[in-house]
């Protein structure tokens, strides 16, 4: 499918993809590192001090603010390309329903389900690798035994070590995961369906009723904040099981995502299942925000800015 501006809408999908991906680790790096810790943590209990407890811990012995930024190099990788191949995917996925069904309007719930589904779970396979290597260096300091200097040498040395398989540790939860994103995307179309229908006038008769609201940035901020909280209260749990699998003895500690479960269950209970969960709401929707926000508007822009530049 292409636009108005003679650009590939898969294109566009993608470097608006690429550049939120980009845009959002930048600024929310250092959270995403306090919630691995605390995601990875088998010792105690879940609340919130543990997050204070953490960010003092960093900032005192190891090395201050640019210890909060470890890992930023994988992190980095792994956010711009999973997004960017995400939303190619869902765009494909969704224009190609869209044709069979004679317009985007006339998709339904169930078919938006099934192209973020099917987008996320094709990203999880191909970007699993990049999470392995970022989960484990985020989940220690730089001079902790064994810790990854970059991510090239952890790259080698996992492939030294553990071999092919070494680099798909946690696929399995993080395929679950992908109802995360399969939820959030259902809801925030039908929201951005729902939000953007033509208004009524006093009469109860709809005006404009050929052309959709214009949507801003508030709505974007708003129904993104919103199908993301409502995605992740319910799988949040995969998070936690998919980080434990990929630390760097989790093949000693777990044989499986079942034994990760059980033992998550056994030892720490259901909130164990929800560890992390604090500062990740704290980096969630911040993070979601500018995501929808950057793609959102680099979608309205990019045909423009690429026209200027030809």
């Amino acid at each position: 499918m292409t636009g108005q501006d003679g650009l590939s809408s898969s294109f566009v999908e993608t470097i608006a993809g690429f550049t939120a991906g980009v845009v959002t680790t930048l600024c929310l790096h250092p959270l995403d590192l306090v919630k691995t810790r605390l995601q990875v943590d088998r010792t105690s209990t879940s609340h919130f001090g543990g997050s204070l407890r953490i960010i003092n811990h960093i900032a005192q012995n190891e090395g201050g603010l640019a210890a909060f930024y470890r890992g930023l190099a994988p992190n980095l990788v792994g956010n711009s390309t999973s997004w960017a191949l995400y939303f190619l995917f869902y765009g494909s996925f969704k224009n190609a329903l869209g044709s069979y069904k004679g317009g985007l309007r006339g998709l339904t719930a169930s078919d938006y389900f099934l192209a973020s589904g099917t987008a996320g779970a094709l990203t999880s396979i191909l970007t699993n690798p990049i999470w392995v290597i970022k989960t484990r260096m985020l989940a220690t300091g730089s001079q902790a035994p064994g810790a990854y200097p970059s991510f090239i040498s952890g790259a080698k040395q996992i492939y030294r070590t553990e071999g092919i398989p070494g680099f798909y540790r946690g696929l399995v939860p993080a395929l679950f995961g992908v109802s995360h994103g399969a939820l959030q995307f259902m809801a925030y179309e039908h929201l951005k369906k729902w939000r953007s229908r033509p208004t009524q006038d006093g009469s109860g008769e709809a005006r404009n009723s050929t052309k959709a609201r214009q949507l801003g940035n508030v709505d974007f901020l708003v129904l993104s904040g919103l199908s993301k909280l409502f995605a992740g209260c319910v799988t949040y749990p995969y998070q936690v099981i998919r980080s434990r699998l990929q630390t760097y003895e989790a093949h000693l500690l777990y044989s499986g995502a079942t034994d990760a479960m059980r033992q998550v269950w056994r030892h720490e209970g259901l909130v164990g299942f929800y560890k992390g969960m604090g500062p990740n709401l704290l980096r969630v929707l911040p993070s979601t925000w500018v995501t929808f926000l950057v793609y959102e508007n680099m979608k309205e822009i990019l045909p423009g800015l690429l026209g200027k530049l030809e």
